[in-house]
């Protein structure tokens, strides 16, 4: 095994149980550790007094915690905590909106600490909002060798000085191992250094570095990690490109007077969008290789229709399809609106989820092996070894950014090379999608339904609580019903679960006993959640309280509110896909954005385009430029490897020179089986990227 697979537990200083803590940063092993990146520096070597210190730009200072605590901001009594920094000749504050309780053992009374951000001021007091911090031994100061401090992304329980201890220990242990892969005539070509030489500079950046090219990531160093990361993930979608076309598939037969019939049977027409979308899947079915497109759609683009009328040209050629939806409600309601149909056209339809069991599981089982079973529905019981499908022709995937890379490859093991189909509400503009989703044909409904009335969005602050609750009152009173969603973020999960959970039984004293409140969290039994979600759907629960998203994605047309509470703490791809759940009926819908606390010029930035647009190709790009993709993509849950530098926006045009490189070497050498080219081969089985190359 190569050294640097060693588990982080080995590493000097860690430990099973800091291992573990790390795990939570999903740093599992040395190279992990080696290739976590600082995202941005402080230059110690120019610590400013706070009394020269004039507000206005980033500055750094070190003096001594005189006071710290919880308080109260003005009249929102919005809980912040506040930390008072003194050196002898002046005194900041520090504020921070969100925090946890170790922020109280961090800044006890006399511990010495670096501040570092930019410098505001409040009310005539010099102040810090989130800063970055470093708390200080007494034998570390600034006098003794000022340097440029690199800070990381981190987890609670693991300070700043502890991680720098534990990439000390690890590179003198194992940097060794850290291989160059690239040519040398490649890496001039590309103004490229050499990966270790790289990774060495980012981590221990030499005192007479410029802090600015550093923190714009704009050095050599940064150059070469980023291209490394892009050229990987593209030689990957490369293979699996080149891999699709040489791969036969099933050549299915378009039958004109079974799509009419279908039409027919529609209650709508459909979208020049669907009609345009439903002609490019019926090319690639017939192409004789094994469809691979990704089918965005904004929220309500009707996307259901166009994977059933994909199904259906299957099962008219005595096919199978399968639907694999990412909850037992979502797949019920996928089923509820396909069933309809598929019966006029009498094409059996089945729905296979965790809740059934006994006789009625064995009968699907069985009528699938059969083939009885044209279309079958369900969560990930579908991809179980006991479902054996007689002739499975096509398999659809939704919310495809929710199912990992080993779950669609067992998906697409149950038939002999069958169509996929996957589909994002995610809108993704299109350039980057086909960058991206290189191994990946993208077809585009940019288009919402005829008579759908846009749902009106509106900022409140926490001040306008009796405003908003009156709003609320008026819309239940006409039969409809709400949501009021929290954030959860893992680095404070208790404490967020604690304020919704308090936040949902004030709703419950302000609209008791008329109307019925319920809240809805990630921790919740299986069971207890679905319960929850068929009580609102069928019209029992009036407001639904969630602490996240996840189970969100179900439709009720009679929910006109959409509360939104801390929308400074959610993207604009989180709060556009959580608007998107109310105005799917005739009535006039709501958005209602209440902001809580301090609010960044980036944060009024994406909340404005909310209240300004209803378009999600707009929002997608607005959000892509304000927040940059990593948590507008979801990397993590995609399948796709998280970046650790790249940018897919601030590097766009690097991704394109990667990308060109990437194809035009496997055009060259399709197995990267020449000499030169083993070393790619081998990083790639390294980041798990030769799986990525064999699954849509």
């Amino acid at each position: 095994m190569n050294d640097l697979q060693t588990s982080i537990q080995y590493i000097k200083g860690v430990g099973p149980r800091l291992a573990s803590v790390l795990g939570n940063r999903r740093l599992y092993t040395v190279n992990d550790v080696l290739f976590h990146f600082p995202y941005r520096y402080i230059d110690r070597r120019e610590i400013t007094s706070i009394k020269d210190a004039a507000p206005g730009k980033e500055r750094t200072i070190i003096g001594e915690v005189a006071t710290s605590g919880v308080s109260f901001l003005g009249r929102s009594r919005k809980r912040i905590f506040e930390v008072m920094i003194t050196d002898g000749k002046g005194l900041v504050s520090a504020k921070w909106f969100h925090f946890n309780k170790n922020f109280g053992e961090q800044f006890r009374k006399g511990t010495k600490v670096l501040f570092a951000g930019e410098l505001t001021e409040y009310n005539g007091m010099k102040q810090f909002v989130h800063p970055e911090t470093e708390v200080l031994g007494d034998d570390d100061s600034p006098e003794i060798g000022g340097k440029i401090l690199p800070i990381y992304p981190l987890t609670d329980g693991v300070s700043q000085r502890l991680y720098r201890k534990i990439i000390n220990n690890a590179w003198e242990k194992y940097s060794h191992e850290i291989k160059d892969v690239y040519p040398t005539e490649f890496a001039k070509r590309h103004e490229l250094t050499g990966i270790k030489e790289a990774a060495q500079f980012l981590h221990f950046p030499p005192k007479e570095s410029e802090t600015e090219r550093l923190n714009s990531w704009r050095t050599p160093a940064h150059r070469t990690i980023i291209f490394s990361e892009f050229f990987i993930l593209e030689l990957a979608l490369a293979m699996r490109r080149a891999s699709n076309e040489k791969e036969k598939g099933i050549s299915f037969d378009f039958k004109k007077d079974e799509y009419e019939r279908f039409l027919g049977t529609l209650p709508f027409e459909l979208t020049g969008a669907q009609e345009r979308v439903i002609r490019e899947i019926r090319q690639d079915m017939a192409n004789g290789h094994p469809m691979n497109r990704l089918l965005q759609g904004d929220v309500g683009s009707g996307k259901t229709v166009v994977a059933l009328a994909a199904a259906l040209q299957a099962a008219a050629d005595g096919y199978q399809a399968v639907f694999m939806a990412p909850t037992e409600i979502l797949a019920e309601q996928h089923l509820k609106s396909m069933e309809p149909i598929a019966e006029k056209l009498r094409v059996p339809c089945a729905l296979l989820t965790a809740s059934v069991k006994g006789d009625a599981r064995a009968s699907i089982y069985g009528g699938v092996a059969k083939g009885d079973i044209q279309i079958l529905v369900g969560t990930h019981a579908v991809i179980q070894k006991d479902v054996k499908f007689a002739k499975l022709g096509l398999a659809i995937i939704d919310e495809q950014h929710r199912f990992g890379v080993a779950q669609r490859m067992a998906l697409h093991k149950k038939g002999a090379s069958p169509d996929v189909l996957v589909m994002t509400a995610t809108p993704i503009p299109r350039t980057l999608a086909m960058t991206l989703y290189g191994d990946l044909e993208v077809s585009v409904l940019d288009e919402l339904p005829r008579g759908r009335r846009p749902v009106i969005t509106k900022s409140y602050s926490d001040r306008q609580r009796e405003k908003l609750h009156a709003g609320i009152r008026m819309e239940l009173e006409r039969g409809h019903q709400a949501y009021v969603v929290y954030p959860l973020i893992e680095e404070s999960e208790k404490i967020d679960l604690k304020n919704a959970t308090e936040e949902a039984a004030l709703l419950s004293q302000v609209f008791a006993p008329t109307y019925r409140v319920e809240l809805l969290h990630g921790r919740m039994k299986q069971e207890e959640k679905e319960r929850v979600m068929r009580d609102f759907k069928a019209g029992r629960v009036h407001i639904l309280a969630a602490t996240s998203i996840v189970e969100v994605g179900v439709d009720v047309p009679n929910a006109t509110v959409m509360v939104v509470e801390h929308a400074e703490r959610f993207g604009l791809a989180q709060l556009h896909q959580l608007r998107g759940r109310v105005g799917r009926g005739d009535a006039q819908s709501f958005c209602i954005l209440i902001c809580s606390g301090y609010l960044s010029e980036d944060g009024r930035a994406r909340l404005n385009i909310m209240i300004e647009t209803t378009d999600g190709f707009k929002i997608a790009e607005e959000d892509l430029k304000i927040r940059g993709p990593g948590e507008f993509l979801g990397t993590r849950q995609s399948g796709l490897p998280e970046f650790k530098l790249a940018d897919l926006i601030r590097d766009a045009g690097m991704l394109q020179t990667a990308r060109q490189a990437a194809f035009e070497m496997i055009t060259e050498d399709p197995k990267l089986e020449l000499p030169k080219n083993r070393p790619f081969s081998e990083l790639m089985k390294e980041r798990g990227n030769i799986e990525l190359g064999k699954v849509a």
